[in-house]
Protein backbone atom coordinates (compact mmCIF):
# COMPACT_ATOMS: atom_id res chain seq x y z
CA UNK A 1 0.00 0.00 0.00
CA UNK A 2 3.03 2.37 0.95
CA UNK A 3 4.34 1.65 -2.36
CA UNK A 4 1.85 2.14 -4.18
CA UNK A 5 0.63 5.90 -2.01
CA UNK A 6 4.37 6.80 -3.06
CA UNK A 7 4.47 5.51 -6.52
CA UNK A 8 5.36 8.38 -9.24
CA UNK A 9 6.08 11.10 -6.17
CA UNK A 10 2.13 11.43 -5.46
CA UNK A 11 1.95 10.71 -1.96
CA UNK A 12 -1.94 10.67 -0.42
CA UNK A 13 -2.27 13.94 1.25
CA UNK A 14 -4.09 11.90 4.40
CA UNK A 15 -1.07 9.74 4.25
CA UNK A 16 1.12 12.95 4.57
CA UNK A 17 -0.69 14.29 7.11
CA UNK A 18 -0.89 11.49 9.27
CA UNK A 19 2.73 10.80 8.73
CA UNK A 20 3.80 14.34 9.92
CA UNK A 21 1.66 13.86 12.88
CA UNK A 22 3.34 11.44 14.22
CA UNK A 23 6.31 12.47 13.53
CA UNK A 24 5.69 15.60 15.52
CA UNK A 25 3.99 13.44 18.18
CA UNK A 26 7.37 11.52 18.29
CA UNK A 27 9.33 14.78 18.44
CA UNK A 28 7.28 16.96 21.34
CA UNK A 29 7.21 13.52 23.54
CA UNK A 30 11.27 12.79 22.70
CA UNK A 31 12.16 16.55 23.33
CA UNK A 32 10.22 16.44 26.77
CA UNK A 33 12.20 13.66 27.98
CA UNK A 34 15.60 15.16 26.47
CA UNK A 35 14.47 18.72 28.10
CA UNK A 36 13.05 17.41 31.33
CA UNK A 37 16.44 14.67 32.18
CA UNK A 38 18.59 17.60 31.34
CA UNK A 39 17.03 19.74 33.75
CA UNK A 40 16.58 17.26 36.31
CA UNK A 41 20.26 16.49 36.28
CA UNK A 42 21.20 20.18 36.41
CA UNK A 43 18.87 20.61 39.51
CA UNK A 44 20.33 17.76 41.10
CA UNK A 45 23.84 18.31 40.28
CA UNK A 46 23.52 21.60 42.16
CA UNK A 47 21.34 20.65 44.68
CA UNK A 48 23.70 17.40 45.91
CA UNK A 49 25.66 17.75 49.52
CA UNK A 50 28.81 16.91 51.05
CA UNK A 51 27.62 15.12 53.86
CA UNK A 52 29.68 13.14 56.81
CA UNK A 53 28.12 9.48 56.36
CA UNK A 54 28.45 8.91 52.35
CA UNK A 55 31.14 7.48 51.33
CA UNK A 56 34.81 8.79 51.29
CA UNK A 57 35.04 8.42 47.36
CA UNK A 58 31.85 10.32 46.80
CA UNK A 59 31.34 13.79 45.66
CA UNK A 60 27.54 14.46 47.40
CA UNK A 61 24.44 13.03 47.92
CA UNK A 62 20.91 14.13 48.29
CA UNK A 63 17.43 12.58 49.01
CA UNK A 64 13.95 13.13 46.83
CA UNK A 65 10.94 11.74 47.82
CA UNK A 66 8.61 11.45 44.32
CA UNK A 67 5.89 8.55 43.62
CA UNK A 68 5.71 7.05 47.49
CA UNK A 69 8.74 6.28 47.58
CA UNK A 70 12.06 7.98 48.47
CA UNK A 71 15.34 8.14 46.36
CA UNK A 72 19.50 8.37 47.87
CA UNK A 73 21.33 9.50 45.26
CA UNK A 74 24.71 9.62 45.35
CA UNK A 75 27.28 11.35 42.50
CA UNK A 76 31.13 9.73 42.01
CA UNK A 77 33.50 11.94 39.93
CA UNK A 78 35.28 8.66 39.87
CA UNK A 79 33.72 5.18 39.86
CA UNK A 80 33.20 3.93 42.94
CA UNK A 81 35.39 0.04 44.14
CA UNK A 82 33.02 -1.72 42.00
CA UNK A 83 30.83 -0.66 39.16
CA UNK A 84 28.56 -2.49 37.50
CA UNK A 85 28.61 -3.54 34.05
CA UNK A 86 24.69 -2.40 33.44
CA UNK A 87 24.43 1.77 33.35
CA UNK A 88 21.73 3.53 32.54
CA UNK A 89 22.75 6.27 29.58
CA UNK A 90 20.72 9.30 28.86
CA UNK A 91 21.52 9.83 25.48
CA UNK A 92 18.51 8.20 23.59
CA UNK A 93 16.22 11.11 23.96
CA UNK A 94 18.56 13.16 22.84
CA UNK A 95 18.87 11.01 18.99
CA UNK A 96 15.57 10.85 19.12
CA UNK A 97 14.79 14.20 19.25
CA UNK A 98 16.84 15.55 16.57
CA UNK A 99 15.88 12.30 14.55
CA UNK A 100 12.05 13.18 14.68
CA UNK A 101 13.19 16.70 14.27
CA UNK A 102 15.16 16.52 11.26
CA UNK A 103 12.43 14.27 9.91
CA UNK A 104 9.55 17.42 10.29
CA UNK A 105 12.51 19.34 8.40
CA UNK A 106 12.14 17.24 5.63
CA UNK A 107 8.63 16.56 5.57
CA UNK A 108 7.10 20.35 5.80
CA UNK A 109 10.61 22.57 4.66
CA UNK A 110 12.27 20.45 2.12
CA UNK A 111 9.48 18.25 0.17
CA UNK A 112 8.10 22.41 0.31
CA UNK A 113 10.99 24.64 -0.30
CA UNK A 114 9.24 26.69 -2.75
CA UNK A 115 6.44 27.36 -0.25
CA UNK A 116 7.93 27.67 2.99
CA UNK A 117 12.06 28.15 2.76
CA UNK A 118 12.72 30.40 -0.60
CA UNK A 119 11.58 33.81 -0.85
CA UNK A 120 12.10 34.99 -4.44
CA UNK A 121 12.36 39.04 -3.70
CA UNK A 122 15.72 37.75 -1.97
CA UNK A 123 17.39 34.79 -3.91
CA UNK A 124 15.25 32.97 -6.52
CA UNK A 125 16.51 29.33 -5.60
CA UNK A 126 15.67 26.23 -6.47
CA UNK A 127 14.21 23.72 -4.55
CA UNK A 128 17.26 21.81 -4.79
CA UNK A 129 19.53 24.71 -4.06
CA UNK A 130 17.76 25.92 -0.87
CA UNK A 131 17.66 22.45 0.78
CA UNK A 132 21.25 22.64 -0.07
CA UNK A 133 22.17 26.01 1.58
CA UNK A 134 20.20 24.48 4.67
CA UNK A 135 21.94 21.13 5.06
CA UNK A 136 25.27 23.14 4.41
CA UNK A 137 24.40 25.39 6.99
CA UNK A 138 23.53 22.94 9.74
CA UNK A 139 26.91 21.22 9.34
CA UNK A 140 28.88 24.52 9.01
CA UNK A 141 27.54 25.48 12.30
CA UNK A 142 28.45 23.17 14.35
CA UNK A 143 31.66 22.36 12.75
CA UNK A 144 32.15 26.25 13.48
CA UNK A 145 31.22 25.92 17.24
CA UNK A 146 32.84 22.76 17.94
CA UNK A 147 36.34 23.96 16.58
CA UNK A 148 35.41 27.35 18.63
CA UNK A 149 34.67 25.59 21.77
CA UNK A 150 38.16 23.14 21.19
CA UNK A 151 39.98 25.64 21.09
CA UNK A 152 38.78 27.71 24.36
CA UNK A 153 38.18 24.65 26.26
CA UNK A 154 39.88 25.71 29.41
CA UNK A 155 39.66 29.31 28.74
CA UNK A 156 36.70 32.10 30.13
CA UNK A 157 33.52 30.37 29.74
CA UNK A 158 31.86 34.32 29.66
CA UNK A 159 33.77 35.55 26.74
CA UNK A 160 33.21 31.97 24.84
CA UNK A 161 29.41 32.87 25.53
CA UNK A 162 29.45 36.09 23.93
CA UNK A 163 31.71 35.07 20.99
CA UNK A 164 29.62 32.34 20.14
CA UNK A 165 26.89 34.47 20.57
CA UNK A 166 27.85 36.69 17.94
CA UNK A 167 28.50 33.99 15.73
CA UNK A 168 24.76 32.73 16.22
CA UNK A 169 23.55 36.24 15.35
CA UNK A 170 25.58 36.67 12.32
CA UNK A 171 24.22 33.08 11.07
CA UNK A 172 20.55 34.68 12.05
CA UNK A 173 21.48 37.72 9.70
CA UNK A 174 22.66 36.07 6.97
CA UNK A 175 19.80 33.22 6.82
CA UNK A 176 17.32 35.94 6.79
CA UNK A 177 19.10 36.98 3.83
CA UNK A 178 18.49 34.03 2.18
CA UNK A 179 15.77 32.56 3.01
CA UNK A 180 11.71 32.94 4.00
CA UNK A 181 11.50 34.50 7.44
CA UNK A 182 9.92 31.76 8.79
CA UNK A 183 12.44 29.53 6.64
CA UNK A 184 15.48 31.19 8.09
CA UNK A 185 13.61 30.89 11.66
CA UNK A 186 13.42 27.25 10.97
CA UNK A 187 17.69 26.88 10.46
CA UNK A 188 18.62 28.64 13.04
CA UNK A 189 15.96 26.36 15.08
CA UNK A 190 17.83 23.10 13.35
CA UNK A 191 21.47 24.59 13.61
CA UNK A 192 21.27 25.26 17.17
CA UNK A 193 19.29 21.50 17.91
CA UNK A 194 22.07 19.74 15.64
CA UNK A 195 24.83 21.81 17.74
CA UNK A 196 22.89 20.45 21.32
CA UNK A 197 22.60 16.53 19.93
CA UNK A 198 26.03 16.77 18.50
CA UNK A 199 27.19 17.90 21.83
CA UNK A 200 25.82 14.78 23.39
CA UNK A 201 26.59 12.40 20.46
CA UNK A 202 30.13 13.60 19.94
CA UNK A 203 31.68 14.81 22.94
CA UNK A 204 29.70 14.02 26.19
CA UNK A 205 28.61 10.11 25.80
CA UNK A 206 32.30 9.33 23.93
CA UNK A 207 33.71 11.71 26.93
CA UNK A 208 32.07 9.63 29.61
CA UNK A 209 32.97 5.70 27.56
CA UNK A 210 36.31 6.27 27.50
CA UNK A 211 36.48 7.85 31.20
CA UNK A 212 34.44 4.59 32.35
CA UNK A 213 36.46 2.14 30.55
CA UNK A 214 39.75 3.59 31.98
CA UNK A 215 38.39 3.07 35.47
CA UNK A 216 36.76 -0.55 34.53
CA UNK A 217 40.54 -1.58 33.61
CA UNK A 218 41.97 0.59 36.91
CA UNK A 219 43.59 3.42 34.90
CA UNK A 220 43.37 7.15 35.37
CA UNK A 221 41.30 8.82 33.15
CA UNK A 222 41.88 11.67 31.27
CA UNK A 223 40.22 14.89 32.80
CA UNK A 224 39.91 16.62 29.74
CA UNK A 225 36.91 14.13 28.94
CA UNK A 226 35.08 15.86 32.14
CA UNK A 227 35.87 18.99 31.32
CA UNK A 228 35.00 19.13 27.72
CA UNK A 229 31.76 17.09 28.57
CA UNK A 230 31.07 19.99 31.24
CA UNK A 231 31.33 23.39 29.15
CA UNK A 232 29.23 21.57 26.69
CA UNK A 233 26.65 20.20 28.91
CA UNK A 234 26.68 24.27 30.28
CA UNK A 235 25.73 25.07 26.91
CA UNK A 236 22.76 22.54 25.86
CA UNK A 237 21.27 23.97 29.73
CA UNK A 238 21.44 28.09 28.55
CA UNK A 239 20.40 27.24 25.08
CA UNK A 240 17.34 24.96 25.83
CA UNK A 241 14.96 27.45 26.52
CA UNK A 242 16.25 29.23 22.99
CA UNK A 243 15.79 26.25 21.58
CA UNK A 244 11.87 25.48 22.52
CA UNK A 245 11.36 29.25 21.78
CA UNK A 246 11.84 28.72 17.72
CA UNK A 247 9.82 25.45 18.05
CA UNK A 248 6.84 27.19 18.73
CA UNK A 249 7.35 30.92 17.42
CA UNK A 250 5.98 29.64 13.75
CA UNK A 251 2.94 29.90 14.92
CA UNK A 252 2.91 33.39 16.20
CA UNK A 253 4.13 35.26 12.56
CA UNK A 254 4.46 38.95 14.63
CA UNK A 255 7.89 36.90 15.77
CA UNK A 256 9.23 35.41 13.24
CA UNK A 257 8.30 37.22 10.15
CA UNK A 258 9.41 40.85 10.88
CA UNK A 259 12.09 42.97 9.45
CA UNK A 260 14.26 42.55 13.06
CA UNK A 261 13.63 38.66 13.87
CA UNK A 262 16.92 37.81 13.50
CA UNK A 263 17.83 39.88 16.02
CA UNK A 264 14.75 38.30 18.06
CA UNK A 265 16.88 35.41 18.14
CA UNK A 266 19.97 36.51 19.74
CA UNK A 267 17.36 38.74 22.14
CA UNK A 268 15.96 35.23 23.63
CA UNK A 269 19.20 33.32 23.49
CA UNK A 270 20.49 35.78 26.29
CA UNK A 271 16.62 36.21 27.92
CA UNK A 272 16.73 31.78 27.98
CA UNK A 273 20.38 31.96 29.54
CA UNK A 274 19.43 34.77 31.89
CA UNK A 275 16.28 32.37 33.01
CA UNK A 276 18.37 29.13 33.27
CA UNK A 277 21.07 31.35 35.27
CA UNK A 278 18.43 32.29 37.43
CA UNK A 279 17.08 28.24 38.11
CA UNK A 280 21.03 27.14 38.63
CA UNK A 281 21.74 29.70 41.07
CA UNK A 282 18.21 28.54 42.76
CA UNK A 283 18.88 24.78 42.43
CA UNK A 284 22.17 25.35 43.84
CA UNK A 285 20.54 26.52 47.61
CA UNK A 286 22.31 30.16 47.08
CA UNK A 287 19.02 32.92 47.54
CA UNK A 288 17.92 33.32 44.18
CA UNK A 289 19.11 36.45 42.39
CA UNK A 290 15.34 38.04 41.89
CA UNK A 291 16.86 41.32 39.95
CA UNK A 292 17.78 38.78 37.21
CA UNK A 293 14.34 39.64 35.55
CA UNK A 294 14.81 42.70 35.66
CA UNK A 295 17.09 42.63 32.64
CA UNK A 296 14.83 39.60 31.21
CA UNK A 297 11.71 42.05 31.27
CA UNK A 298 13.58 44.30 29.75
CA UNK A 299 14.83 42.57 26.90
CA UNK A 300 11.58 40.88 26.05
CA UNK A 301 9.76 44.44 26.32
CA UNK A 302 12.72 45.35 23.47
CA UNK A 303 11.59 42.23 21.41
CA UNK A 304 8.05 43.49 21.15
CA UNK A 305 9.46 46.28 20.07
CA UNK A 306 11.37 45.51 17.47
CA UNK A 307 8.47 43.22 16.13
CA UNK A 308 6.44 46.74 16.08
CA UNK A 309 9.15 48.53 14.13
CA UNK A 310 9.53 45.52 11.83
CA UNK A 311 6.31 45.12 10.35
CA UNK A 312 5.78 45.90 6.95
CA UNK A 313 5.95 49.41 5.74
CA UNK A 314 2.41 50.18 5.49
CA UNK A 315 2.26 53.75 4.57
CA UNK A 316 2.00 54.95 1.03
CA UNK A 317 1.38 58.35 -0.98
CA UNK A 318 -2.65 57.65 -1.58
CA UNK A 319 -3.74 59.27 1.66
CA UNK A 320 -7.54 58.79 1.72
CA UNK A 321 -10.27 61.42 1.88
CA UNK A 322 -13.01 61.45 4.75
CA UNK A 323 -14.40 57.71 5.00
CA UNK A 324 -18.03 56.70 5.94
CA UNK A 325 -17.26 54.44 9.33
CA UNK A 326 -21.17 52.59 8.58
CA UNK A 327 -19.99 51.24 5.49
CA UNK A 328 -17.29 50.70 3.43
CA UNK A 329 -16.17 52.84 0.13
CA UNK A 330 -17.19 50.69 -2.91
CA UNK A 331 -13.22 51.43 -4.13
CA UNK A 332 -11.99 49.60 -0.75
CA UNK A 333 -14.56 47.02 -1.11
CA UNK A 334 -12.98 46.70 -5.11
CA UNK A 335 -9.42 47.32 -4.43
CA UNK A 336 -9.58 44.26 -1.52
CA UNK A 337 -11.66 41.65 -3.64
CA UNK A 338 -8.70 42.38 -6.32
CA UNK A 339 -5.83 41.89 -3.66
CA UNK A 340 -7.19 38.13 -3.06
CA UNK A 341 -8.29 36.94 -5.87
CA UNK A 342 -5.02 37.78 -7.55
CA UNK A 343 -2.53 36.91 -4.40
CA UNK A 344 -4.21 34.76 -1.75
CA UNK A 345 -7.20 32.39 -3.32
CA UNK A 346 -4.79 30.11 -5.25
CA UNK A 347 -4.75 28.58 -2.01
CA UNK A 348 -7.47 30.15 0.05
CA UNK A 349 -9.89 28.34 -2.19
CA UNK A 350 -12.35 25.79 -1.62
CA UNK A 351 -10.52 23.83 -4.61
CA UNK A 352 -6.98 25.39 -4.38
CA UNK A 353 -4.81 25.55 -7.62
CA UNK A 354 -1.39 25.16 -5.23
CA UNK A 355 -0.04 21.94 -6.45
CA UNK A 356 -0.71 19.00 -3.77
CA UNK A 357 -2.81 20.64 -1.71
CA UNK A 358 -5.90 18.98 -1.16
CA UNK A 359 -7.44 21.99 0.87
CA UNK A 360 -7.03 25.83 1.80
CA UNK A 361 -4.34 26.39 4.98
CA UNK A 362 -6.59 25.88 8.35
CA UNK A 363 -9.59 25.45 5.77
CA UNK A 364 -9.49 29.73 5.91
CA UNK A 365 -11.06 30.81 2.44
CA UNK A 366 -10.61 33.80 1.09
CA UNK A 367 -12.11 34.12 -2.36
CA UNK A 368 -15.14 37.00 -1.75
CA UNK A 369 -14.60 39.74 0.09
CA UNK A 370 -17.55 38.04 3.02
CA UNK A 371 -14.43 35.55 3.63
CA UNK A 372 -12.19 38.47 4.06
CA UNK A 373 -13.91 40.50 6.15
CA UNK A 374 -14.93 37.18 8.32
CA UNK A 375 -11.06 35.97 8.73
CA UNK A 376 -9.93 39.41 8.64
CA UNK A 377 -8.54 39.09 11.84
CA UNK A 378 -5.97 36.74 11.02
CA UNK A 379 -5.57 38.27 7.47
CA UNK A 380 -3.76 41.29 10.10
CA UNK A 381 -1.42 39.27 11.56
CA UNK A 382 -0.47 36.94 8.80
CA UNK A 383 -0.27 39.59 6.45
CA UNK A 384 -0.71 42.93 7.83
CA UNK A 385 1.52 43.00 11.20
CA UNK A 386 3.78 40.48 9.57
CA UNK A 387 4.94 39.48 6.22
CA UNK A 388 3.96 35.84 7.40
CA UNK A 389 1.02 35.58 4.10
CA UNK A 390 1.97 34.88 1.37
CA UNK A 391 4.67 32.37 1.94
CA UNK A 392 7.95 33.38 0.91
CA UNK A 393 5.96 36.77 -0.93
CA UNK A 394 5.38 34.29 -3.45
CA UNK A 395 2.52 36.18 -4.83
CA UNK A 396 4.46 39.38 -4.39
CA UNK A 397 2.50 41.38 -2.01
CA UNK A 398 2.86 44.84 -1.98
CA UNK A 399 3.66 47.17 1.27
CA UNK A 400 1.13 49.48 -1.05
CA UNK A 401 -1.24 46.13 -1.42
CA UNK A 402 -1.14 45.20 2.41
CA UNK A 403 -1.75 48.66 3.18
CA UNK A 404 -4.93 48.38 1.69
CA UNK A 405 -5.82 45.41 3.73
CA UNK A 406 -4.90 47.48 6.98
CA UNK A 407 -7.78 50.02 5.99
CA UNK A 408 -10.62 47.13 5.59
CA UNK A 409 -8.90 45.65 9.06
CA UNK A 410 -10.06 49.45 10.89
CA UNK A 411 -13.48 49.94 9.18
CA UNK A 412 -14.06 46.77 10.11
CA UNK A 413 -13.06 46.79 13.67
CA UNK A 414 -15.18 50.52 13.90
CA UNK A 415 -18.40 49.27 12.47
CA UNK A 416 -18.19 46.05 15.29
Amino acid sequence: MVIALIEEAKVSYIFLEWTEFLVRWLHVIAGIAWIGSSFYFIALDLSLLKRKDIPKEAHGEAWQVHGGGFYQIVKYLVAPDKLPSQLTWFKWEAYATWISGFLLLILIYYISADLYMIEIEKFDLSNLEAISLSLIGIILGWVLYNYICKKTVKKNNIMLSIFILLVFTFFSWLYFQVFSHRGAYMQIGSMLGTIMVANVLMIIIPGQKKVVKSLLENKKPDSIHGITAKQRSLHNNYLTLPVIFIMISNHYPTIYATDYSWIIISLIIITGALIRQFFNIKHSGKKPPYLLWVPVLMIILFAVYLSEIGKPNLTNNDKRANVIIEQIPKDLILASEEIIVSKCAMCHAKEPLWENMQHSPKLVNLETVNDLIKNIEGVYSQAVMSYAMPPGNLTDLENSERKTLYDLYKFVKNSN
